[in-house]
């Protein structure tokens, strides 16, 4: 299948968020080696063991899946195209059977067949391996039902009953309720075939066996981690990867600052985080004209939140809650992402772009966004606490953006007597070990968790069931960190699972907006714009609308 032919930008006109308008510097000439840079490391490599989606993005260069995204600039790269599938899902009964049939000749690495039980032994130890695997999302475990135990509590089990694998090269999917969107679930990293008898458990994420263009060659946690072509990958069965680079390398663990000067010195193409530089680096390239033609400044698809853990105290108290929402100075928060450039005031969960947005305003802090400190005392009355209270925020250090902003947080609400402590944590094992475990949370008295989120996939069902549904709630790995569980929430993401009319779809993800800014244990304070600078020397580059970010898959270097 042939993608979808991209705008390509002319070097005469490349300049700033030109990578936002088309592709700059097409080539499909393989060059020497990407390098790629980072403040801390993956989250994981293994593909069922993940959620961070600059990790997704990247891990498509070493793994494929069952659908994935088109390779092209902004809203044509949220097409589906399928992937290791012929085709994309052939759906029936109603949308409950869903069944792939994998094309000829896949192979790993080491010329072994990609099989159909590969796929399926990929999904159960991911979505029911979580005594392992905690990290990545459980949206099949959560369709396919059954009771299995997962792969490391029975391992003379095949997976799951309800994913049958008639022969090698057919998987069918038979869940416990309709779902309409199937294939943008077949694009999530979890339909990376891993074959069993190469799985060693949490150690996968150190070497996952390739199937993608490139295989990992060397990998030494928070220092370096090499690509290098796999021998074993067959262009013709791929529909949307091009081999652009002889060698990739993602330095990893550098300080925030680092990331930038090696950008700007041309020892690094790209960051990997696709967060943007630092506010101090943004004030540089914006006053360069000749850096800043290098630079682009897309609306990411996020929403930067903070959840306020409804279990711990005295959050379990909305009134506290409501507290904080209006007492938060959502502009200086702004300031430590860099001002404007950095992103637009939030008052909404959705981001602008994803269908079912509609703009309110739930809890104003004022025309100038800092606060309104009347409407929060009066909340903290209604609460019992009127002189405040005290509480913690957990928020990642080498993350400065996000920490600065917590630190402007806490000192917002220290205006109405809310003494809140930042807490810094690595971003590595953020969700695994720290603000993503309600146990940690609730030993160490942190109830406020600083994070941003995007959707799974572009949806709105992709982008609010992991964070409002109380189903989703685990103990690691867990998203739904306000632990908000409303039965009215929950009934609505399956009405919208199961609904194929966009405009109705659309309406049931803004009253979900609506119904968990009620609850107030989610704060959105930012529509993120990230200042990405890419070096010239890099080729192939566009802001893909399926990550927010460059397209990985598709970059190459002189």
């Amino acid at each position: 299948m042939e993608t979808t032919r991209s705008k390509t930008v002319d070097e005469g006109d490349e300049g700033f968020d030109a990578a936002v308008r088309g592709v700059v510097g097409a080539t499909d000439t393989p060059g020497g080696t990407l390098r790629l840079v980072r403040t801390d490391d993956f989250d994981s490599l293994d593909p069922g063991n993940t959620y961070y989606a600059y990790t997704w993005n990247f891990l498509r260069l070493v793994g494929r899946t069952l659908v994935t995204f088109d390779t092209a600039p902004g809203k044509a790269g949220q097409r589906l195209v399928p992937d290791l599938a012929e085709s994309l899902g052939e759906s029936s009964e109603g949308g409950r059977v869903w069944t792939y049939r994998l094309r000829e000749g896949l192979r790993y690495e080491d010329g072994t067949p990609v099989t159909s039980a590969d796929v399926k032994y990929a999904i159960a130890r991911s979505n029911y391996g979580t005594d392992v695997l905690g990290a990545g999302p459980t949206y099949f475990r959560h369709l396919l039902g059954t009771d299995y135990g997962g792969p490391w509590r029975e391992p003379d089990t095949d997976g799951p009953v309800t994913l049958e694998t008639p022969d090698e090269r057919t998987l069918v999917f038979r869940l416990s309720e309709p779902f309409a969107g199937l294939d943008l679930l077949a694009t999530m990293p979890s339909t990376t075939p891993v074959p069993r008898h190469r799985d060693t458990g949490a150690d996968y994420r150190l070497g996952p066996v390739a199937t993608g263009p490139y295989r990992v060659a060397s990998y030494t946690r928070g220092e370096l981690a090499v690509l290098e072509p796999n021998p074993h990958w067959d262009p013709a069965t791929d529909p949307v990867r091009v081999r652009r680079a002889e060698r990739i390398e993602v330095h990893l663990g550098k300080d925030p600052h680092e990331v930038d000067r090696m950008l700007l010195a041309g020892e690094a193409h790209v960051d990997l985080a696709g967060f943007g530089v630092q506010p101090s680096t943004q004030e540089q390239i914006l006053a360069d004209p000749v850096l800043r033609a290098h630079a682009d400044n897309p609306l990411t698809g996020f929403t930067w939140i903070y959840c306020l853990s409804s279990n711990i105290p005295p959050f379990d108290n909305v009134h506290a809650r409501r507290a904080v929402q209006f007492a938060t100075d959502k502009a200086a928060m702004q300031l430590a992402y860099g001002g404007p450039v950095g992103g637009d005031i939030a008052t909404t969960i959705l981001p602008p772009t994803l269908d079912g947005y509609r703009p309110f305003d739930r809890y104003p802090v004022g025309p100038d966004a800092t606060g309104d400190l009347d409407a929060a005392r009066a909340e903290l009355k209604a609460a019992g606490m009127p002189d405040g209270f005290r509480t913690r925020i957990a928020a990642r250090k080498d993350r400065l953006k996000e920490y600065r902003a917590a630190e402007a947080l806490a000192a917002g609400l220290a205006r109405v007597g809310i003494e809140a402590e930042v807490l810094d944590f690595p971003s590595g094992d953020y969700f695994d070990r720290y603000g993503g475990s309600p146990s940690y949370l609730r030993e160490h008295g942190i109830g406020i968790i600083m994070f941003g989120w995007g959707a799974d996939f572009p949806d709105g069902y992709g982008f609010l069931q992991q964070i409002t549904d109380g189903r989703a709630i685990k103990e690691r790995g867990n998203q739904n960190m306000g632990e908000l569980d409303d039965p009215e929430i929950n009934a609505l993401l399956d009405e919208g699972a199961t609904c194929a009319d966009p405009a109705r779809r659309a309406e049931i993800w803004h009253r979900i907006d609506r119904l968990t800014m009620d609850h107030a244990v989610i704060v959105p304070y930012l529509y993120p714009r990230s200042l990405l600078y890419r070096h010239p020397d890099v080729r192939n580059v566009y802001v893909t609308g399926s990550f927010g970010m460059y397209d990985y898959v598709a970059l190459g270097a002189k």
